[in-house]
């Protein structure tokens, strides 16, 4: 069944005139082309401002929060309408988990609440219905209980810390108390302790009181905190594992079978707080990334130093590293020299050199497009030199406090296995109810005693209760995302981590994510008449206005030839997208791009010649420009991009892991495409493609067998959208990358994308190993018990099967790249 959501227009693209704007048609096809969203549409045109898009989506493979992200990713802007913040509580089990869920959802003004095992809950909300500090507390009355840490919260496009108070009460109900977070372990090993002294008195010539009053208390111990969550569950209008359990007990205590009852509760409460554990562990591998950066940092302030909390700092203070210390901060050197292991945030394992900027001033204005060696982040450790750093990003926008927030968001995100066996429990475990109900009768039907008939029923309560498939898939997808993030690989949720675990095709990027990234001017060729300078000097005087890379590589390498220094200025620069650029140097029009863009714009042709070279050039595996001044054509320069040093590898371990198809996707011309599939062996390249082409491309691919897109997270941005899952390259310290992969690596390392592939593949094994064993083991016991096992043999084999396949998911936590 699907389900719908409205967005006005003018939240999301707020600066379009009305809905006919060719931007609203893109982006309802933007929307339209993912995964889960059946269609878009504009509803009720009445006037600027109040139209609206339609999302009709499936809540079974994509939740309403992504149907909001993807729409923000797409151009959205929907910050004052709608805002969503995570709190944090401890482990739960998945049980526990989907009611807590039940009752968030009902809160008033809570258009989704999502809560992981791991005690993450995420709720998005209406602005206009509530706000954050009226959901808080209708959080705490409804009996969820956060930790008393602190709490990141998140507003679309922003993100801050929240305040230090507790938001429910000042402890857990399920751990803390006498014990502390051991309470229930301890209350499960009394349980044990007391039913083993019980099941011994029963054998020896004691009054029956004894062991019978071991076993009413074992009751207690065993039953306090199931009876504790069975009454949350029934609160929230939900008949849990744990109400069934206590019925069973109760059913076996009324048959006079005390140990029995005991053995269940201890067995039940065992497996529950095993399992706690087992999912704390796994949270504990993503609260140590929280933990990577210093709480305190040396500030240099007016001419003095002193130690301040990093919340404090501001950008553009300048905070002072000691050898082997954690950087404290993002931002950038200006003093100093070291050598950084940035391994905590983006999984390189050799240490990065830095060095200062050469001009601070310059460095500041334009810090997002710093080179590496200049760039420094939060969390990462110093080496041997003392460095200067100026802050460029406040402690609670660093891309370690982004990355930890996103893992925290990604742990509520359903996986489709996940959604699958929601949608089989909701249909499954009724049909179970009605099968033991049916059992409690077999006693008119065949001649056996009512208690026999009971005894049986309760059984089959025990063997039909599906703990191990609540559990199989969210642990799993959580060990994923926290060995993951410990990589420096962000995996946005369980689908885009099960998605590109299933994939067999990945679409490249060429400039920056299987070359360098770095051009270089190989060719200058100028036109008869025409002298080297001038072609050099007016190409440079243009692209000195223009940040693309290739303009980046005209200005050094130009200046390089140039015997002085180049006085002629430019103005007036436009950008002809996938073309080139135009523009006005001393009153005449100046045009530096491909041969296609002097085919459309006003002028002479191309000269036949000039053409001649140009494909020449490209023949070899050149980039070329065109230079045109006025009607003059000047020349043509060439350019090239080698591919970087690990892609032949990377592309080999790939195919190692099952990607049968890899294709290169580019806005260079077919034959440069074709020379760098040839050297990095992959055997698809489709060349010339303009931003719009690779959209359509990725479409295609999609529709035939779902495909990965793997860019920059920059400038393809839509075509990593239409992907099944986009991966971008480079993400640390880049919120545009963050923002719009489905998978980001952190580093600029292409070797990371084996890693990721591989882990992906490794979850999806484990998730289906899990799926298979918990349903065949329900498939055994339901049977089993009928024919006569008994109850505590069975809740045995339903506790041993939990606790299997959520150490089997745990196993994900030390996976190692091939």
């Amino acid at each position: 069944m699907s389900a719908k959501t409205l967005i006005e227009i003018g939240l999301v693209l707020p600066v379009i005139p009305d809905a006919r704007d060719a931007c609203v048609l893109r982006l309802t096809e933007l929307l339209t082309a993912k995964e889960g969203i059946e269609t878009a549409h504009v509803k009720n045109t009445i006037g600027m401002g109040q139209d609206q898009i339609c999302i009709h989506f499936d809540p079974n493979r994509i939740s309403l929060g992504e149907v909001r992200a993807l729409a923000k990713r797409a151009g959205a802007d929907l910050d004052q309408r709608f805002g969503h913040f995570l709190l944090n509580s401890k482990p739960m089990h998945a049980r526990q988990a989907r009611t807590a869920e039940a009752r968030a959802n009902q809160i008033q003004g809570v258009l989704e609440a999502a809560v992981s095992p791991a005690g993450v809950l995420r709720i998005e909300f209406d602005r206009r219905s509530t706000d954050e500090e009226a959901i808080r507390i209708a959080v705490a009355k409804i009996g969820v209980q956060t930790v008393e840490k602190r709490v990141q919260k998140a507003t679309h496009g922003e993100l801050t810390e929240a305040d230090d108070r507790p938001v429910a009460k000042e402890h857990d109900h399920e751990h803390d108390g006498l014990l502390g977070e051991r309470t229930e372990l301890g209350f499960a090993a009394l349980c044990g302790g007391l039913l083993l002294i019980g099941w011994l008195l029963s054998f020896a010539a004691v009054n029956q009181w004894a062991p019978w009053s071991l076993f009413l208390a074992a009751y207690f111990f065993g039953g306090f905190f199931t009876f504790r969550e069975a009454i949350e569950n029934i609160r929230a209008g939900r008949f849990e594992i744990d109400f069934l359990m206590l019925v069973a007990a109760i059913g076996a205590a009324t048959l006079g079978e005390w140990f029995e009852g005991a053995l269940l509760l201890f067995l039940f409460s065992l497996g529950h707080s095993l399992e706690h554990y087992a999912m704390g562990r796994a949270k504990r591998a993503i609260e140590a990334l929280a933990e990577l950066a210093p709480q305190t940092a040396l500030v240099r302030r007016e001419g003095s130093t002193q130690e301040l909390p990093v919340e404090q700092l501001q950008v553009g203070d300048v905070v002072i590293v000691k050898p082997n210390e954690r950087i404290p901060v993002d931002g950038f050197v200006v003093k100093g020299q070291s050598s950084v292991n940035q391994a905590p945030i983006t999984g390189e394992s050799v240490p990065v050199d830095k060095q200062a900027v050469d001009n601070l001033q310059e460095a500041t204005e334009n810090a997002d497009r710093l080179d590496a060696r200049y760039r420094a982040f939060a969390g990462t450790i110093n080496g041997s030199g003392a460095l200067e750093i100026q802050v460029t990003k406040i402690a609670g926008e660093s891309t370690l406090a982004r990355v930890v927030q996103m893992v925290n968001e990604a742990e509520t995100q359903k996986s489709p296995t996940q959604l699958f066996t929601d949608k089989f429990e909701r249909y499954f475990v009724p049909a179970a109810l009605t099968l033991v109900v049916l059992l409690l009768f077999a006693w008119t039907i065949i001649d056996e005693p009512f208690t026999k008939s009971f005894y049986r029923a309760m059984a089959v309560l025990v063997a039909a209760s599906p703990c191990a498939l609540a559990i199989s898939t969210p642990s799993a997808v959580l060990s994923g995302i926290s060995r993951a993030a410990r990589g420096g690989v962000l995996v946005k949720g369980g689908g885009p981590l099960e998605n590109l675990g299933r994939l067999h095709a990945i679409a490249f990027d060429k400039t920056g994510t299987l070359t360098e990234g770095k051009p270089w001017l190989t060719n200058v060729v100028s036109s008869d008449g025409v002298a080297e300078d001038e072609l050099l000097q007016v190409a440079i005087a243009v692209e000195e206005l223009s940040d693309h890379p290739l303009a980046a590589a005209v200005v050094r390498g130009g200046r390089e030839r140039l015997d002085s220094e180049s006085v002629i200025q430019a103005h007036d620069l436009q950008s002809i997208t996938g073309r080139g650029v135009k523009a006005n140097i001393n009153g005449e029009a100046v045009y530096i791009g491909k041969d296609d863009l002097f085919g459309e714009v006003d002028g002479p042709p191309l000269p036949e010649e000039l053409r001649e070279r140009v494909e020449a050039l490209e023949a070899d595996g050149r980039t070329t420009m065109i230079v045109r001044r006025g009607d003059t054509y000047l020349g043509v320069l060439g350019l090239m991009d080698t591919p970087r040093e690990a892609a032949k590898n990377v592309i080999a371990r790939l195919r190692e892991l099952g990607i049968q198809r890899m294709i290169i996707l580019s806005g260079d011309n077919q034959q440069v495409a074709d020379a760098v599939a040839n050297e990095v062996g992959i055997d698809e390249a489709w060349g010339d493609l303009m931003p719009d082409d690779k959209v359509e491309a990725i479409k295609k691919l999609s529709k035939q067998e779902g495909v990965a897109m793997v860019g920059d997270g920059v400038n393809d941005a839509p075509a990593m959208a239409n992907a099944t899952v986009g991966i971008a390259m480079g993400a640390a310290g880049s919120d545009i990358a963050l923002e719009t992969a489905d998978v980001a690596l952190m580093a600029d390392d292409l070797n990371h994308l084996p890693f990721a592939v591989g882990l992906s593949r490794q979850t999806s094994r484990i998730i289906r190993q899990n799926l298979w064993f918990s349903l065949g083991m329900v498939a055994f016991l339901i049977p089993a018990t009928i024919l006569g096992l008994q109850m505590g043999a069975a809740v045995l084999f339903h506790e041993g099967s939990t606790l299997l396949v959520v150490f089997n998911a745990l196993r994900l936590l030390t996976y190692r790249a091939k």
